[in-house]
Order: C-alpha cells, then structure tokens, then sequence
C-alpha cells in the first residue's frame, strides 16, 4: 500500500501564501507520504504552453525528495466546457494528458459534466446524458492509453456522484484504460451512505480519495462559515480523517475485501491547519487500514 497526499489539500494554506507549491512537495514528505498528487488549479496556474515545463519541475522536485506522483487531477465538463463544444473540450482535456505524461503520473483523474443547470430550460436526466459522457470518456481513454496514462472519473460535482451513476459511466465506456476514483466521502454530498456506495464501485475502483466530513442535518442549526450544503441540503464539513462521521475503516474494509491494494491518497479540505491534519489523518489511515 502507498500513501499519497492531494496538493489540494494545502489550498487553504497556499490561498492565504502561507506555503507555497513547491513547498507542498516538500512538506508532503516530511509528513511521511510515499506520493503527491498534483491539481490542474493548484500546480498549473499558468499558460498552457508552460504546462509542460511545469510538469518537469514538479517531476524533478518529487525525484529529488524521492516521492512519486501519484495521479493528475483536473475539472472538465463535457457538457458545458470549453463554451459548450464537447470536441474542443476533449482536446483539453487530452492536452492535460500529455501533462500527466510529463510528470511520470500513471493516472489522471477529470471530472465528466456537472450537468446543465436546473434553471437553464435543458436539464435533463444523467441517464440521458450518458451516451454522450461515454463516448468523450472512451476517446479521451483511448489516447491517454498511448502515453501510459489511465483516465478515471470520481463520485465528485454533485451531478456525477452517486454510486449507481458512476457505475452505469463506467459500464458504458467500457474502455480498459478507463477506470473509478473512489473517493470515500464525496458520497455523502449526494446523501448516499459511504459504507453502500463504496460496496458497489469498490470492483471497479483503481484509487482512492481517503476524506472524512462532519455531517449535520438540514434540521440542525446551519454551523455557518466553513461548511456547504449536500445535494439534499444537510450540512458537510471537511475534516481530519478519523474526526467526522464517514465510516473511513469500514469503507477501507470494503475495499481491501474486494481486492483493492494500490495508492491511498488523502484529501483534506478542512478548516484546521493542513500540517496537522494531515499528519494525524495519515497516521489513523495507516492504522485503519492494518486494522482490517
């Protein structure tokens, strides 16, 4: 098993320039992660010609601190991207794949729609959208495979997060190189039990997010500042694994029963200081999951 960090997890420190890129790297392996995971907003806030040469300096800062990187994550929209032109933001989207080349990451994670808006007069069901997300998935899928990258697509923007949606893009791209991130507590912005939804795409997942949130009922008092609301309006707080209410061990035990044993990479998007959540998240993930 290897443990990687998302570069994300350090946006609330990297907003306020209290660390910097670069730094994250660093900090990533004195915090004992075997792994960093790089964002398309966090790492590639730059032009797209110097993508490239930017992917070889985080590759050369992991290589000499001797961490891998893990996955590339990035947004797309297949629907609504690049002003509505699914073809155009294909080309994007593979375009992030010859990143993803560049820094030695054998995955690349990108969403596929979130959806045309409720108020928009063309909402419509995610069953009906799916042909189209599957073909744009499968060709995206298809190229990444020269360049010995895989794709996955993550439980992840509200409208493509449910377990059973997921499932049914996965099945539809029926691609090789295409495969789930399962992330363990974005279930919950969709109301779905964790512990469920992990039993049915653990088969089909390649990596794992390891999140944990405080969840409060859309009756509770609204705890303000710091917290969103799910697709059923209860509230969701980001937080150190182990401190929240997602089952982190038993989705891990889930996991292992199906066969998972590949990166684990965290992702924390809490209020406390990214140092110590990580340090005491990493520590109860490792712990969990020799545990079961």
């Amino acid at each position: 098993m290897k443990y990687s960090v998302s570069l994300y997890s350090f946006y609330n420190a990297l907003k306020r320039n209290l660390i910097t890129p670069f730094a994250c790297i660093e900090q990533a392996k004195d915090l004992g992660f075997d792994a960093v995971e790089a964002v398309d907003f966090v790492n590639f806030d730059c032009v797209p010609e110097e993508r490239l040469e930017r992917a070889a300096e985080i590759r050369s800062e992991a290589e000499r601190l001797g961490l891998e990187i893990s996955a590339l994550a990035i947004g797309a929209d297949f629907i609504n991207g690049s002003d509505g032109d699914t073809k155009k933001e294909i080309e994007r989207v593979k375009s992030y794949v010859d990143v993803a080349a560049a820094l030695g990451a054998p995955r690349m994670r990108h969403d596929v729609t979130q959806g045309y808006p409720k108020n928009s007069g063309k909402y419509c069901s995610y069953e009906s959208l799916l042909p189209k997300l599957a073909e744009a998935c499968r060709e995206v899928a298809e190229y990444a495979a020269s360049k010995n990258v895989m794709t996955m697509t993550e439980n992840h923007g509200f409208y493509s997060q449910d377990s059973e949606r997921v499932e049914k893009l996965y099945t539809a791209v029926g691609h090789p190189n295409f495969a789930l991130l399962c992330d363990l507590g974005n279930f919950l912005c969709a109301d779905e039990n964790p512990a469920l939804a992990v039993s049915r795409v653990a088969p089909y997942a390649r990596y794992v997010h390891a999140k944990d949130f405080i969840v409060k009922s859309f009756f509770d008092a609204d705890p303000g500042e710091g917290s969103f609301r799910s697709r059923a309006g209860n509230y969701l707080r980001g937080t150190i694994i182990g401190h929240g209410n997602v089952p982190v061990k038993q989705c891990l035990h889930i996991l292992k029963s199906a066969g998972y044993d590949d990166t684990i990479s965290i992702e924390f998007e809490g209020m406390e200081l990214p140092e110590d959540a990580l340090r005491i998240g990493l520590a109860n993930l490792k712990k969990y999951w020799n545990e079961v």
